[in-house]
C-alpha cells in the first residue's frame, strides 16, 4: 500500500471515531446553517481538525483544501494538496440516518493520486491509488457490468444549494425515471460515487457539487474501471461540480439522456 494512502486511511479512521462517538448523542448536537440547506456541526469541525493534524504531522509541507477550513498551508507551495470532506452527508448525520462518510483525496500536480472514502457507520473503507486499482475493505472492486439503462440502479443528488438548476434537473429526473430500473437519492455524494465504484449502484449524476464531494469518489470509479465526466461527457467536473459516473455503457447512456435538458448555465459551468 502506498505510504500516503496509509496516512489518509489513518486520518479517515480517526475522524470516523469522532463521528461515531458523536452519533451516540445526537440530541445535544449543535447545528448551524452555513447557507440555505447547508449545515455544519461541531462534529464536522472536530473531524476535520483530526484529519488535518494527522496529514500535516506526516507531510507538513503539503497544502490542504477542506470543506470547513478552506485552503490551508498554501505558503508551502507544495505539489501535493489534500482535499478533505470530514463528514459528507451532514444532514443525514444530524437526523440519525446512517448514510454519510469521510472523504480524503490527494492531488499531485493537479491529478488525483490517492483516495479514501470511509463509512464509519458501517465500517466500510473504500480506497484507491492511481494505477493500483480500487478496493473495499481490501477486496478489489469493479464497476457494474450492466449495459442497459432500463436495468440500472441510478444514483443522484438534488441541486438543493443551486435552485436555479431545479427545473433542468427535474426534467432530467423525469426522463431518466421513466427509462431506468430505479433511482436512489441517499444524500452523500462521496459515498454514492464509492457505491458506483463497487457496483452497488450502476451509474450516478448530480449538479453543483464541491471538489471535496467529488475528488475521492472520482478516483475510485476510474480505478474500478469506470468513467467519470461532467454532464457533457467532458473533463471539467472538478471545476463545474456537475458529474456523471459509471461504467462506459451506462455513462454514455446517461450523458445522452441528460443532453436535451442542459441549459446554457449548465453548459458553460
Amino acid at each position: 500500500m502506498h505510504p500516503m494512502l496509509t496516512i489518509a486511511i489513518k486520518a479517515a479512521r480517526r475522524a470516523g471515531g469522532v463521528i461515531n462517538r458523536a452519533a451516540r448523542n445526537l440530541d445535544v448536537l449543535a447545528v448551524r446553517e452555513k447557507a440555505t440547506n447547508d449545515f455544519v456541526t461541531e462534529v464536522d469541525k472536530e473531524a476535520e481538525q483530526v484529519i488535518i493534524r494527522t496529514l500535516l504531522e506526516a507531510y507538513p509541507k503539503h497544502s490542504i483544501l477542506a470543506e470547513e477550513s478552506g485552503a490551508l498551508n498554501q505558503q508551502a507551495k507544495s505539489e501535493y494538496q489534500w482535499i478533505i470532506d470530514p463528514l459528507d452527508g451532514t444532514t443525514n448525520f444530524v437526523h440519525g440516518f446512517p448514510q454519510y462518510a469521510v472523504a480524503i483525496a490527494l492531488m499531485h500536480r493537479g491529478v488525483i493520486t490517492q483516495a479514501v472514502v470511509y463509512d464509519p457507520a458501517k465500517n466500510d473503507l473504500f480506497t484507491a491509488t492511481r494505477g493500483g486499482g480500487a478496493f473495499l475493505n481490501d477486496t478489489r472492486i469493479r464497476v457494474s457490468k450492466r449495459l442497459l439503462l432500463k436495468s440500472a440502479l441510478v444514483g443522484t443528488g438534488f441541486p438543493f444549494k443551486q435552485h436555479v438548476h431545479i427545473d433542468a434537473y427535474l426534467a432530467m429526473l423525469r426522463d431518466i425515471m421513466q427509462n431506468a430500473s430505479a433511482i436512489r437519492r441517499a444524500g452523500s455524494a462521496a459515498l454514492d460515487l464509492a457505491y458506483v465504484a463497487s457496483g452497488r449502484m450502476d451509474v450516478f449524476w448530480e449538479i453543483g457539487l464541491a471538489p471535496w464531494d467529488i475528488a475521492a469518489g472520482a478516483l475510485l470509479i476510474t480505478e474500478a474501471g469506470g468513467v467519470i465526466s461532467d454532464l457533457q461527457g467532458k473533463d471539467g467536473y472538478m471545476n463545474s461540480g456537475n458529474i456523471v459516473g459509471g461504467n462506459l455503457a451506462l455513462h454514455e447512456a446517461l450523458v445522452k439522456k441528460i443532453a436535451p435538458y442542459l441549459t446554457p448555465a449548465l453548459k458553460n459551468a
